[in-house]
């Protein structure tokens, strides 16, 4: 045996139970003089148990994670992100005396509107001063926090502040007895809750679009703030002039309606640009420049302003109407993270509780984030729906099943746009849902037990074969299509009761689908034939019971047991299942051995039958299984190549396979159409 690499000498080192052992020892011999066997053997012993000890802690402390972990605690990290909270200063903008100019002066001369543009810069200085004092804020408060006695001190202070003022307020008052009334320099202009008036909306709306007007901008978008904002916390001590004075509702919808089918066209003409080839590098670049820092809190306060309506929106339509509206400007977000978080986090909500609409829509915006924003929100992307899935589809009925297959195919559309790195992460969770599965094996506890069979794991087993079977032929999938097939076969043979019929009938299914799309032969012959053991030869149930669909039921009720539909499910199933199985190896060259055994089994299941319809079902599968032996072994016979040529062997039937005249695909293909028909009795039967 070569040596060890540098790596590895360097991890034996430092973790080998062995080398650490003997470190111990050494340490031992050189700092102590005690007789060498007797402190020897004490090490020895004492490393024993402290080993004894860490293993059965390190056991206890997984028993103890696996049993309260859940499903979508494999991605837990990222639930730590910490969006924060917007606060209405930072929502509305500052407006000059221009914006007043705006209102008062409506209707007025274009020199007018002209001049009040010239205006514009000092709202620019206001802003500064602004976010200035907003730091100072933040500074002091923490402060306040280090040091409990300067804030004491400034409590103080505010309190003789207060009294002087008191005071010279009430002097103030006398001296207005004699008809002087002074201003108050705190007051607000006496335009602030002026009321914003359609015909006013209409005539900014113009400025807007004609003129490209910063100050109508200004206010409409202050405006549209207000409007986004349904709760009584923006108040007007944001400084907007309109907070809270929009006169009706035919107001409120111009202004809505306005910003959400023009601003964003607004701000593309303002920056220059086109949006059609626009990418987040060209929005990265203008960051520096002038037009960017002239629009850019316009344009964030219009994101945040949006993000808001739909928070606070209930309406299917409007949110619909909304999202699509805003993904017109997605690309801006990428100057703005955290929006852009905010932004994932409710389109995610959205597609995962919406109408078909909204969730389509919404899945949309999942997809652009994922695709144009790099890796990493590809990976948030992939997170945040994959537990959105998982915390929907925990309960499953005949009106929630389309839904959940509307998620998983999203899902899956979304894992496309990388499968290399999805397939990294459908890893990592399907790792998380052996351990599940291993730790059920080894306990049988209840509680670790329901984790397995409920909805939420059966559902995540079906994505990741979808997924599996979705791609298989296009990459190399094999590690992810081992470790499945191992815990389908794990999840059938912990419930191997009959009660669990639907269960086995779901892991039958899949196996056969993992098996078509990818060629590789998956055994579930015992599977398919452990339920025809479920002593349904007896002639004992008798008594018609109420239907079932397995898409809809993972465990079957007691009482289910002796109905004969549930005989009619178990054979019926059986030969369904087993059709599919040899329906894709009908054309192989090794078809008759594949078949014996289950021949052998099927002909004593039929001589010990009474039932007449099950004996004419299981005799006409036997009859078309062994007409497909002779056919196949008639060709075997012709052929002139070894067992050995692989090629000549993989080769072997495809003509006759691309026509499909072979007598068990057309038998194959009318059992499938019965199926069809009996799920649909069952399910009027079920439902009615």
């Amino acid at each position: 045996m070569g040596k060890l690499g540098k790596k590895a000498r360097k991890f034996a080192r430092k973790n080998l139970q062995s080398v650490l052992r003997n470190k111990r020892k050494l340490k031992s011999k050189f700092k102590r003089k005690a007789s060498k066997a007797t402190r020897d053997g004490q090490d020895v012993e004492e490393n024993q148990e402290r080993d004894t000890t860490n293993l059965s802690t390190e056991r206890k402390t997984m028993t103890g994670e696996i049993e309260d972990a859940s499903l979508d605690d494999v991605f837990s990290v990222d639930d730590s992100e910490d969006l924060g909270e917007d606060s209405d200063s930072d929502i509305y903008l500052s407006e000059d005396k221009s914006c007043a100019s705006l209102i008062e002066c409506d209707g007025e001369s274009e020199n007018n509107i002209d001049s009040s543009n010239g205006d514009a810069s000092l709202s620019v200085h206001n802003r500064d001063i602004s976010a200035e004092l907003m730091k100072k804020a933040k500074r002091l408060n923490k402060l306040k926090e280090k040091d409990p006695e300067f804030s004491r001190f400034l409590e103080r202070y505010d309190l003789s502040t207060k009294q002087a003022k008191d005071e010279e307020t009430s002097s103030d008052d006398e001296e207005g007895l004699d008809g002087m009334h002074p201003m108050n320099e705190d007051a607000a202009p006496s335009h602030v809750g002026k009321c914003l008036t359609s015909g006013l909306v209409d005539s900014l709306c113009n400025m807007v679009k004609e003129e490209h007007s910063m100050p109508a901008l200004t206010c409409l978008i202050n405006a549209y703030c207000t409007a986004c904002h349904s709760d009584s916390k923006a108040s007007s001590a944001s400084g907007s002039v309109f907070s809270h004075n929009i006169q009706n509702g035919e107001t409120f919808s111009k202004i809505l309606m306005f910003m959400l089918n023009e601003a964003d066209t607004i701000f593309w003409k303002l920056l220059g640009l086109s949006s059609s080839n626009c990418k987040k590098e060209t929005i990265l670049e203008l960051k520096n420049t002038s037009k960017w820092l002239s629009l850019r809190l316009h344009i964030k306060s219009y994101l945040r302003s949006t993000l808001i309506l739909l928070n606070q929106v209930t309406d299917s339509e409007i949110l619909t109407f909304t999202i699509c509206r805003l993904r017109t400007s997605i690309i801006f977000l990428v100057a703005f993270p955290t929006l852009l978080r905010k932004l994932l986090k409710i389109s995610v909500h959205l597609w995962a509780t919406g109408d078909e609409s909204l969730s389509s829509h919404s899945f949309l915006i999942i997809k652009d984030i994922s695709s144009m924003f790099g890796s990493n929100w590809f990976d948030s992307c992939f997170v945040k729906t994959y537990k959105a899935f998982i915390n929907h589809t925990q309960y499953v009925d005949q009106k929630l099943i389309e839904h959940i297959r509307f998620l998983r195919n999203s899902f899956l559309e979304l894992c496309s746009l990388d499968v290399q790195k999805s397939s990294n992460m459908v890893m990592t969770c399907m790792l998380h849902l052996a351990k599940i599965l291993q730790k059920g094996w080894e306990t049988k506890k209840k509680e670790v037990v329901k984790k397995i069979c409920c909805w939420q794991y059966i559902n995540c087993i079906d994505l990741w074969v979808a997924f599996i079977s979705a791609n298989a032929h296009d990459f190399d999938l094999h590690p992810l299509l081992y470790m499945i097939v191992q815990i389908i076969n794990g999840i059938a043979l912990l419930f191997p009761g009959p009660r669990y019929l639907p269960l086995r009938i779901r892991c039958i299914q899949w196996l056969n689908q993992l098996a078509r799309s990818s060629g590789i032969f998956i055994p579930v012959v015992s599977l398919v034939l452990d339920v025809l053991a479920y002593k349904i030869a007896k002639d004992g149930g008798k008594k018609p019971g109420k239907g079932f669909e397995p898409q809809s039921t993972i465990k079957l009720p007691k009482h289910w047991l002796k109905s004969r539909d549930f005989q009619v499910e178990c054979i019926s199933s059986a030969i369904e299942l087993l059709s599919q199985h040899f329906a894709q190896w009908s054309y192989h060259i090794s078809f008759p051995e594949l078949a014996t055994a289950p021949l052998v089994h099927l002909k004593k299941l039929h001589e010990i039958t009474s039932i007449e319809s099950f004996r004419r079902l299981i005799k006409r599968f036997i009859d078309q299984v062994e007409m497909n032996i002779d056919f196949v072994q008639k060709k075997r016979e012709e052929a002139p190549f070894s067992p050995k040529d692989q090629q000549s062997v993989e080769t072997f039937l495809q003509i006759e396979r691309r026509s499909g005249n072979a007598p068990f695909t057309q038998y194959y293909r009318s059992i499938m159409s019965k199926a069809v028909t009996r799920k649909t009795i069952s399910n009027t039967k079920l439902f009615a």
